[in-house]
């Protein structure tokens, strides 16, 4: 069975403004399937600009790489005829950051729900999309009577955020992107909008790429995680051992910044740590790294399997190269 989403060394670089320049590198040489035979969760995490989004963005099929290829069944995405773009628009499903901006203010947030019905054709009659809508709300701990009629201002921001994850189910995919679904919405209501991100994953088998900056939210909702840095994986695999054992540098110092009751503990510095100074030819943390040698200005290091569900891209580890990401993030990899 061919892998429903697969990015092949994928890289995206931005065309710099004016004439000059080489512009941005946001992705560099991704590789990486999503199986629909074992759905899972994997967490995208990294600091702003590590190309976390723009993952998400050449993954949905809203921007093309530069070079490498999405495929989408065995199909290269950007070339897909028009049937086949359909079924691939209800097979990925997004839900993006702010939940404000999808609303039009004019209309109720039905509009949202009732758009995808009658396009995709999903009900038979008007009775039978209610019930579905009506279904797709309750999945997400929404109560109809209490949403359907009112305009997106009249709701809370979580509750606008779970009727975007219940439009996502009323496709029923197999996979749903989220880009940062909770940075803009209560703490008190994160935990909610994430159990309902989970209960898709484990009652419906629904695939989630959930896309943070936010180290812990990751650990506590995925099985599987990529830790991202200057668009580029340094460590990849199981969630649990990449936490609670982070092998890069990286990882090492996302963890340590995660506030604690010691007012004395830092955040993550921007600082020239090593002394090799910001224009290194090799690995991009170098600069940032306490661990940084020589050895680390003169090639960017290759992503190494070090364990079973385990990959890490630094000379200070040793393991066979890893060529696809699906190696250590798929679920029975990590038995």
């Amino acid at each position: 069975m061919s892998a429903l989403i697969q990015a092949d060394a994928v890289s995206k670089r931005f065309a710099a403004s004016g004439f000059t320049g080489e512009g941005t590198l946001a992705l560099d040489t991704i590789t990486l399937a999503i199986d629909p035979a074992r759905p899972s969760i994997t967490a995208v995490v990294g600091e702003s600009g590590s190309g976390k989004t723009t993952l998400a963005r050449i993954l949905l099929g809203l921007i093309a790489p530069t070079s490498g290829k999405v495929l989408y069944q065995g199909e290269d995405l950007q070339t897909l005829p028009s049937a086949r773009r359909q079924q691939f628009r209800r097979d990925v499903q997004a839900v993006f950051q702010d939940p404000y901006e999808v609303y039009n203010p004019f209309y109720r947030v039905d509009h949202v729900l009732t758009t995808p019905v009658r396009n995709f054709k999903l009900a038979a009659s008007k009775a039978e999309g209610r019930h579905l809508i009506e279904e797709s709300l309750r999945a997400v701990g929404l109560r109809p009577e209490e949403i359907l009629g009112r305009y997106p201002h009249q709701l809370s921001g979580g509750q606008r955020q779970r009727i975007m994850v219940a439009r996502a189910l009323l496709m029923r995919p197999k996979l749903i992107v989220a880009d940062e679904p909770v940075s803009m919405v209560d703490a008190s209501l994160r935990a909610t909008i994430l159990g309902s991100l989970r209960k898709l994953n484990e009652e419906m088998g629904i695939s989630i790429i959930y896309i943070t900056h936010d180290l812990a939210t990751a650990y506590q909702v995925s099985d599987s995680i990529l830790v991202m840095y200057r668009a580029a994986v340094v460590e990849a695999g199981d969630v649990e051992r990449v936490v609670r054992h982070p092998q890069h540098p990286y990882t090492q110092k996302l963890i340590a910044s995660i506030p604690q009751v010691d007012t004395e503990r830092g955040w993550l510095g921007g600082g020239e740590e090593s002394g090799l100074g910001v224009n290194v030819g090799g690995c991009r943390f170098a600069p940032r790294c306490p661990f940084a040698e020589a050895a680390c200005a003169r090639a960017v290091p290759p992503l190494l399997r070090t364990e079973t569900a385990r990959a890490v891209a630094c000379i200070r580890h040793a393991g066979p190269p890893l060529e696809d990401l699906a190696g250590v993030l798929a679920p029975a990899a990590m038995a």
